[in-house]
């Protein structure tokens, strides 16, 4: 091994040790504090919840309905936010690929070919004669730039990029949350439009029998004009709430059809006939204020932007230092073609570079300081995450439980009503009551039939937004195949939400 070989070897082998023996300037990721939760704010007794553990089952299958499970299903493969957020986890990994990337030794090849002459006129020209005539130039060569990380500057950025291919999943998975939660609430809703229709159209057919009756009683002369315009009057405003439900029933199909990434009205034959309305089951196991934290895609988001804010203070502290980085090339050149890969063509070089910026009128610190201020701002939103994400879980704790006690009572209305109006129409036809009464009865049960069918609806979902607060999920949902392979398109190399928190010492 001659000595310029031996030369190159021993640079490349300082720079290796150097890389190893480098540290990471900035401060190191670490994950917030866990917040102290003892229990729910709510009350759970009676309320149909209880502390245990969740069941590792997705949450729309508690409902035991098929038809919402194959809206699910659909919403997943088709939802066109959620493909927008799976798009995002794609960028993210691209974009840490490119980071990481800097870690490597870059090399470019070249290769050329140039005739030149020099000037007559130069010193060259008019006292060397001869050297002002045409030659030839060819050469070709790599040339390689290496930047040793002494500081970190590279590693804290794949911290970063870490954190950011973490903190793009999270958020996939919260739109996704989110998503469900939507497809859960607008299908109950449209099985308590279909609800509230047929009790509707079953009022419109017994008030049109008492129109009837009472017209064939004014016809005999048993009742006066006025009943029979009081009949006509309650049938045509039980008629006229059909409308504003059939309205609103085809605008949560076109919904429903939108979020499972169908056109509007494509949902429309499906929903022909009336379906049962999900109904909850009996206890629901809701588990502990810290599990649900865990389980929420927005707090595992917000703790993953902590820590590449974090990693981002270390990149910038590391241009306080200088950059080192090593330079080499090797190539062949030569005046004639046929030799320019001979050995004596033959043309290389190797050696450290040294780069320092002594002075910058303050812009790196104030640059620390702008990230800093950031790092202060991702806590800032984590904790802001974490109480708004209690808010949310207690609130539909609370509303899930007032209205099952608001539904109970509704019942006992709803079978009074009804017994209201047997006795009415009954002493109406034995001539003990006026028929304003049997109008009332009426009037009263289609409200208290009406309000039990949305009470019902509000149950359930309610109940949803219960489990949306809860993280969704129990579990991250399992994306079918092509869905899955949509998300691996552009490779990566993400790491898991515990991907940003390590990275060597601090320097």
């Amino acid at each position: 091994m001659n000595r310029d070989v031996r030369t190159a070897a021993a640079l490349m082998m300082a720079a290796g040790l150097a890389v190893l023996g480098g540290c990471n300037v900035g401060p190191e990721a670490k994950a917030p504090e866990p917040t102290q939760v003892d229990g729910w704010s709510a009350s759970l007794a009676g309320a149909g919840l209880s502390p245990d553990p969740v069941a590792n089952a997705a949450w729309w299958e508690q409902f035991n309905d098929p038809a919402l499970n194959s809206l699910v299903q659909r919403a997943v493969e088709g939802n066109k936010d959620l493909a927008i957020a799976a798009a995002r986890v794609r960028e993210a990994r691209a974009a840490r690929g490119v980071v990481a990337a800097d870690s490597l030794p870059t090399l470019d090849a070249s290769g050329g070919y140039t005739r030149s002459q020099n000037s007559e006129t130069t010193r060259g020209g008019r006292f060397n004669p001869g050297s002002s005539e045409s030659f030839d130039t060819y050469q070709a060569g790599f040339d390689a730039n290496w930047e040793i990380d002494l500081w970190g500057r590279v590693r804290r950025s794949v911290e970063a990029a870490d954190a950011d291919v973490a903190a793009a999943e999270e958020a996939r998975r919260d739109t996704l949350v989110v998503l469900l939660g939507e497809v859960g609430r607008n299908y109950v809703e449209a099985r308590s439009l279909q609800r509230r229709l047929e009790i509707a159209r079953a009022n419109i057919r017994s008030q049109s029998q008492s129109l009837d009756l009472t017209t064939s009683r004014f016809n005999a002369g048993l009742t006066s004009e006025l009943d029979v315009a009081q009949a006509r009057s309650q049938l045509a405003n039980t008629q006229a709430v059909v409308p504003s439900f059939e309205s609103a029933l085809e605008q949560t199909l076109n919904r429903l059809a939108v979020l499972t990434g169908q056109q509007p009205g494509a949902l429309k034959a499906e929903f022909a006939q009336t379906g049962p309305l999900p109904a909850p089951p009996e206890v629901v196991a809701i588990g502990m204020p810290g599990d649900a934290l865990r389980r929420r895609a927005d707090v595992r988001r917000a703790e993953r932007e902590i820590s590449a804010a974090t990693a981002r203070i270390g990149v910038a502290t590391a241009d306080l230092y200088p950059r080192v980085r090593l330079l080499g090339s090797f190539g062949f050149q030569t005046s004639q073609f046929a030799s320019l890969f001979d050995g004596d063509s033959r043309a290389w070089s190797v050696g450290p570079s040294i780069s320092w910026n002594v002075f910058d009128g303050g812009r790196i610190r104030s640059n620390i300081k702008v990230f800093q201020a950031r790092e202060q701002q991702a806590l800032l939103g984590y904790q802001r995450t974490v109480l708004g994400a209690l808010e949310e879980a207690n609130n539909a704790i609370v509303a899930y439980d007032k209205e099952r006690q608001r539904r109970a009572r509704l019942m006992e209305a709803e079978v009074a009503a009804r017994r209201a109006v047997a006795l009415s129409e009954a002493q109406y036809q034995a001539g003990k009551v006026a028929f304003l009464q049997v109008l009332d009865s009426q009037r009263s049960l289609f409200a208290a039939q009406d309000n039990l069918a949305a009470s019902d609806a509000v149950v359930s979902a309610n109940l949803v937004a219960v489990y949306k607060a809860l993280g969704g999920a129990w579990e991250p949902f399992e994306q079918p195949a092509e869905v899955k392979e949509r998300m691996d398109e552009g490779g990566g190399g993400a790491s898991g939400p515990g991907g940003a928190g390590g990275g060597g010492s601090q320097g």
